[in-house]
């Protein structure tokens, strides 16, 4: 069994080495890698801060952009509510404007059937008129054909005249 059992000139040296190398690691070594660990834990640490303020600053941000969405829809809502507006407006003068035009367009028309009556009316009579004289005349031939007629129609005719004067 002395393969599991050392000597103690090998545990010597081996301690020997082992406390060569410990001080060497920790004379040169240890120093320079505490120094990069708490330099690496440094960077982690403002990383981590840096991160948090990203955080603060992404929720900050979309806050904001929040805010200004909320703006805006009060905006669009409002511009909405100005073109219903107008709309209801622009409708209500074209519906007074088209009430005024019609209007004209009725007096017009009305205007227009009147004259149309009137002229009518007017043609209507000075044909009856003519159609009056025309049967007059005739009747008034047919009965001045004979002279003791017309001497009678003059005699009578004389009489009216002297009468009136």
């Amino acid at each position: 069994m002395e393969l599991f059992t050392p000597e103690f000139g090998l545990v010597f040296w081996m301690f020997v080495v082992f406390a060569l190398l410990f001080f060497l690691l920790a004379k040169f070594a240890w120093p320079f890698i505490v120094r990069n660990l708490e330099e690496r834990a440094e960077l982690i640490d403002k990383g981590v801060v840096y991160a948090k303020e990203a955080k603060e600053q992404l929720d900050n941000s979309k806050a904001a952009a929040e805010k200004y969405i909320a703006e805006a829809q009060m905006k669009q809502a409002e511009i909405l509510r100005e073109a219903a507006k107008m709309k209801s407006q622009i409708i209500e003068d074209a519906k007074a404007a088209a009430t005024v035009e019609a209007k004209k367009v009725m007096d017009a028309a009305k205007l227009a059937i009147e004259q149309a009556r009137k002229e009518s009316e007017l043609q209507f009579r000075n044909e009856v008129s003519a159609f009056a004289l025309s049967i007059a005349e005739k009747m008034v031939r047919k009965n001045m054909a004979a002279d003791k007629a017309q001497t009678e129609l003059v005699d009578k005719l004389l009489n009216e005249v002297e009468v009136k004067n």
